[in-house]
């Protein structure tokens, strides 16, 4: 399956933002030694040669948008994506909760699915993240990394179709 996720970074420019979340990508499909994959691949919007993946999938998106009006669209979009994701699973972890036993609910695998959704911090249930690769799921986070920002930087927005 495919989906948009975003990293929102600290840069000076749109090249640098855009190498900077190919970082965060990369961590995330495991390219880096330290890390560990929970996607498979991914596409930025940069990427002109592929025929299932990235513009030929989503249409035309910012390479990198800094947060400001095409960037504030990207980062509302990614955090109500986030919000809903979460909901979705969490309505799925209370219905198991109601309508099961602790041994049935041990030996029920879309429950323990959605209970694992719900505490993820990174994979198909986290479309944004910082620069250091980690899910932001919570508005207090969230908050954070908009008011802190390095001299002379801007923090951008940077989408990418992963698969998973």
């Amino acid at each position: 399956m495919h989906m948009i996720i975003y990293a929102l970074v600290e840069a000076s420019t749109a090249e640098e933002a855009l190498s900077t979340g190919k970082t965060v990508f990369d961590r995330l499909v495991g390219a880096e030694s330290d890390s560990c994959a929970v996607f498979d691949y991914y596409v930025t919007f940069d990427q002109e040669d592929t025929t299932v993946a990235g513009k030929a999938r989503w249409g035309d998106l910012p390479t990198a948008a800094p947060i400001t009006e095409e960037g504030e669209d990207l980062l509302e979009r990614a955090w109500e994506t986030t919000k809903k994701e979460f909901q979705r699973n969490l309505n799925r972890v209370k219905q198991a909760l109601e309508e099961h036993s602790d041994d049935e609910i041990r030996d029920a695998g879309l429950a323990r699915h959605a209970f694992k959704r719900v505490g993820a911090s990174r994979g198909p249930s986290i479309c944004l993240y910082d620069q250091h690769a980690t899910g932001i799921r919570h508005r207090g986070h969230l908050d954070r990394l908009l008011e802190e920002k390095g001299e002379n930087k801007t923090c951008w927005i940077v989408p990418a179709d992963v698969h998973f």
